[in-house]
């Protein structure tokens, strides 16, 4: 009995941690200077970069109240919509009404400087907002060619301060913003 409940344990212990295994993001950054991210290291250059434990996420606002036009966004610009779901988490907390202290606006925090060529008339309209922010998403996907980090960075600090420093901005609010999308946006396909 004992040799049974042993390898049962054994069996909970090793599929937990193959979770966690799998759940942690690994940086290296080579010597072109471009930054590489998995999930799965295959070398020692990599580093850890994000350790994250499984959780639920949690909001004071639905999370599920928006997927209709979250789906829109997703069909009409081609951006994933977990990822559409993980930005508008960090950005608002799923709050329409939300506002920063630099003026963005709505729940994707759109800045009044981009409403127009992001096509949005009230930034505070889920719908309105949703389709600019991923149609901003959108722009900065093929700018930087699909490297999540650095459109997440390009999101939050802008594209200038990407280009000018040719990898995620030196500013630890940006670092820790592409950290917390990256971990949403990884919780969210998991679930």
């Amino acid at each position: 009995m004992l040799k049974k409940t042993g390898i049962i344990l054994f069996v909970i212990l090793s599929i937990v941690s193959i979770n966690y295994a799998f759940a942690d993001i690994y940086m290296y950054i080579d010597g072109s200077g471009i930054v590489h991210f998995t999930n799965v290291p295959t070398s020692s250059d990599y580093k850890l970069y994000i350790k994250e434990k499984p959780q639920k996420i949690k909001s004071g606002f639905s999370t599920k109240k928006y997927d209709d036009i979250i789906k829109k966004a997703h069909k009409k610009y081609g951006v994933e919509f977990f990822l559409i779901k993980a930005v508008i988490k960090v950005e608002s907390g799923f709050n329409p009404k939300a506002v920063s202290k630099k003026g963005a606006k709505g729940l994707m925090q759109i800045m009044p400087d981009n409403f127009k060529t992001l096509l949005v008339k009230d930034p505070f309209n889920p719908s309105q907002n949703i389709m600019g922010g991923t149609l901003y998403l959108q722009r900065l996907l093929r700018k930087y060619k699909d490297k999540l980090p650095l459109v997440l960075a390009a999101y939050n600090a802008g594209p200038n301060a990407v280009d000018k420093h040719k990898r995620i901005p030196p500013y630890q609010e940006t670092q820790d913003y592409v950290r917390k999308v990256m971990k949403t946006y990884s919780q969210y396909k998991k679930s």
